[in-house]
């Protein structure tokens, strides 16, 4: 039960501080906060938090910074659209 207390609390401040990033920043540190989360609790469980830790970082920054492509060229292409529309 404190491990998941402690878990919620460790989320809630490093969301928090991602109020003065960009998109960009905000999308990748959050993949890489998720992701070594995730790798630290399934490494404890094989017997390595840290390495987990290390590798579930090093995949959620990025899937991350791919994600965040995704909705930049999404987003582009949607304006690119709008203005074709508007135009005619």
């Amino acid at each position: 039960m404190k491990l998941i207390i402690a878990l919620t609390l460790t989320l809630c401040l490093m969301l928090s501080a991602c109020a003065g990033l960009s998109d960009t920043e905000q999308r990748t540190l959050t993949g890489g906060a998720a992701g070594a989360t995730g790798g630290a609790i399934l490494g404890a469980i094989g017997g390595s938090a840290a390495l987990g830790a290390g590798a579930g970082a090093a995949a959620g920054l990025l899937g991350g910074y791919l994600y965040d492509q995704y909705k930049k060229s999404k987003e582009e292409a949607y304006q690119q659209g709008y203005e074709k529309g508007k135009s005619e």
